[in-house]
């Protein structure tokens, strides 16, 4: 019985260890990865800016290709959402949306995550010309884990999980504007 009562105080202290570390954490985070495209920035911009382009770049829309998505409103223009229902939970039931367009520069959207856990996160896609031919594209994710949530990130590192993603994602728009 003794050891019973030690086990259980000692979990206690570890849970209450945790959750004082919790205060200490960053509940904010923000990671963006850029390249290079050899292409005029127009060109670069008239593509990312279609949300239902992303299915051909994004590792996230190719993680399951039978996922059930659905669009409302004008591809390309605020207001626009590109929704999608997966029974895989890598990949979850969620939403995106244009929420601002600067032309030939920048597309901000919203992107809702619904299942398997519920969040809202900014991202968005600049482009900047760095000379006629060639086209510097930047592409960000931010959001909020709120205390204790964000004691998650004592075992996921975000710029390491969404900074891959976003680099394949890069890596494959690159390629495929550059045929």
């Amino acid at each position: 019985m003794k050891l019973i009562k030690k086990l259980f105080y000692w979990l206690l202290f570890l849970i209450a260890l945790a959750l004082f570390v919790g205060l200490f954490l960053p509940t904010k985070f923000r990671v963006e990865r850029s390249a290079v495209i050899a292409q005029p920035c127009d060109s670069v911009f008239q593509y990312v800016k279609y949300l239902k382009n992303q299915e051909t770049y994004s590792v996230w829309w190719k993680a399951d290709p039978k996922m059930k998505k659905t669009y409302t409103g004008t591809d390309g223009q605020p207001g626009f959402i590109s929704a999608w229902q997966s029974d895989n939970s890598d990949v979850g039931t969620g939403q995106q949306k244009i929420v601002a367009l600067q032309e030939g520069r920048r597309i901000d959207t919203e992107l809702k995550f619904i299942e398997p856990f519920e969040s809202t996160n900014r991202a968005y896609i600049s482009t900047r010309a760095i000379d006629p031919q060639n086209t510097k594209v930047s592409w960000s994710i931010s959001g909020e884990m709120p205390y204790p949530g964000n004691l998650m990130t004592l075992f996921i590192d975000m710029e390491e999980a969404l900074g891959k993603d976003l680099e394949k994602g890069l890596k494959n728009l690159k390629r495929l504007l550059e045929k």
